[in-house]
């Protein structure tokens, strides 16, 4: 575990601090600076975006991934790398073709609640775009197993440079349409820079030869544009759908919302970089007990983390809603629920990264694609009821039973789980910490309660951690960083 230890916690630092910046755009900036009305549009423009992009990206990130390992010539490695770098563009050329021919009749489509979406149909696409290659030049430094920069790009600087855009439109330098272009701009520009850097790792020899085991790198690339598009639309479907159902402001409130209980998931998608490669070389070499043990360790890891990250929310949230605008205090619902199913997302470690390098991503999929069909039946039923609870509770009943299955399914097919005799002592700790701490305030400013109780929670959490030694990894960093012995 130790260069998945060193490298996911420094991709860990620089995931929270760009969440801590984001945190900053999203609670201040983006509701004192844009109207409600653009604030949502620009959520649903995104999320729009990151729904459509493994389709742009053609898969070819996933499979950079999982094939990378299993070239062993120079010339056949060239060809691989070749090909991924050019793959993408059988979808998104005949796709943009398709949308500029198309465009009135797309744009009218989703603009059906809300007209103000057929004007950013553009931004989306190209949005869309620079995601896909941002995936694709990151996946190229993965399989060296280089990921603290392409995590910093990732997390950090899309949020600082947004940030620089809203005070732009704050001191009217800008103006919305033109903040709007600004953040296309955002995300082809950390594309370009990711690009320079994966090159500067190992530069590309464009080599089209054959390839051996074509028919399945295709096969994979195909089918993992399904399971990528179903990750995203668990994750941004609900905001898209919310947009034809109730008015965009409020998807401005459940952005707040989602975002607050999204901080649990940080240290999963810290770690999942440096997983990802790991898990497709002892899958490749077929070495199974190193792969049992990167799962339970990463599983143990991630759920005492992220544990602690939701206790911090649900400890706080009532503290949190009094010090930003009233109007979207209404999320406290969202932010547990989703709470919950990110921190079910943490406790199954590598277990995704195990999934899209074996050779039974094919079941999986067919899963996922049943259990999308759920969540959009789900949220047809829930978010005419509950509005923003809706979209939530739906969300989180299909991420809860599409988990279950990939827990049982690995566990059935390679005999490995992420259970250890620590699993229920860590679920005890979360639980008494919840009880101890929840109905306990302190009656002064929101930020001192929020600033004490965190400090004390820290404590105990952090003691009863190390002196148990639920984690090789995390005591031997309490150690290292506090100088314990």
């Amino acid at each position: 575990m130790g260069i998945v230890a060193s490298q996911s916690f420094k991709n860990v630092i620089s995931t929270y601090l760009g969440f801590f910046i984001g945190a900053i755009n999203t609670l201040f900036l983006y509701t004192k600076f844009l109207s409600d009305e653009y604030y949502g549009m620009v959520g649903y423009m995104l999320s729009l975006a990151y729904v459509i992009m493994p389709i742009m990206a053609f898969g070819a990130h996933n499979t950079l991934v999982k094939f990378y390992s299993s070239f062993k010539t120079r010339i056949s490695l060239n060809s691989f790398l070749t090909l991924m770098l050019f793959l993408p563009f059988l979808i998104t050329v005949p796709l943009s073709v398709i949308s500029y021919v198309c465009y009135d009749m797309i744009g009218d489509f989703l603009s059906q609640k809300n007209s103000i979406i057929k004007g950013y149909l553009w931004h989306i696409i190209i949005i869309a775009l620079a995601l896909a290659y941002f995936e694709v030049f990151f996946a190229w430094a993965k399989v060296q197993l280089q990921t603290v920069f392409g995590n910093f790009m990732k997390e950090v600087f899309h949020r600082v440079a947004t940030m620089v855009l809203l005070f732009l439109l704050h001191f009217e330098i800008v103006n919305v349409e033109q903040f709007m272009l600004g953040l296309v701009g955002v995300y082809v520009l950390r594309m370009l820079i990711m690009n320079v850097y994966a090159f500067s790792i190992k530069l590309p020899v464009i080599t089209f030869r054959r390839i051996n085991g074509l028919k399945n790198i295709f096969k994979y690339s195909f089918l993992i544009i399904i399971a990528g598009s179903i990750v995203t639309i668990l994750l941004d479907v609900d905001k898209v759908m919310l947009g034809h159902y109730i008015q965009i402001e409020e998807i401005a409130y459940y952005n707040v919302a989602i975002f607050i209980a999204t901080v649990i998931a940080v240290p999963q998608r810290s770690m999942h970089q440096i997983l990802l490669p790991l898990s497709a070389k002892y899958l490749n070499e077929k070495d199974f007990d190193a792969l049992e043990d990167l799962y339970k360790k990463s599983s143990l890891n991630l759920y005492i983390i992220s544990g602690f990250i939701f206790l911090l929310i649900i400890l706080n949230i009532n503290q949190l809603y009094y010090i930003i605008p009233e109007e979207f205090s209404g999320g406290l619902f969202v932010v547990f629920i989703i709470g919950l199913s990110r921190l079910y997302d943490a406790f199954l470690g590598s277990n995704n990264a195990i999934l899209f390098n074996s050779d039974y991503y094919r079941m999986v999929l067919f899963f996922g694609v049943v259990l999308v069909i759920l969540m959009i039946v789900l949220n047809m039923v829930f978010i005419p009821l509950l509005g923003i609870n809706g979209a939530a509770l739906a969300t989180s009943l299909a991420i809860f039973a599409y988990n279950s299955i990939k827990l049982l399914f690995v566990y059935r097919k390679f005999k490995i789980h992420p259970f250890t005799t620590d699993t229920l002592q860590i679920t005890g700790l979360i639980l008494l910490s919840a009880l101890l701490f929840y109905f306990w305030e302190f009656p002064f400013n929101p930020i001192i309660n929020i600033a004490l109780k965190s400090v004390l929670l820290t404590l105990m959490y952090v003691f009863v951690v190390y002196r148990l030694k639920f984690s090789e990894d995390i005591s031997a960093l309490i150690e290292r960083y506090l100088k314990v012995k």
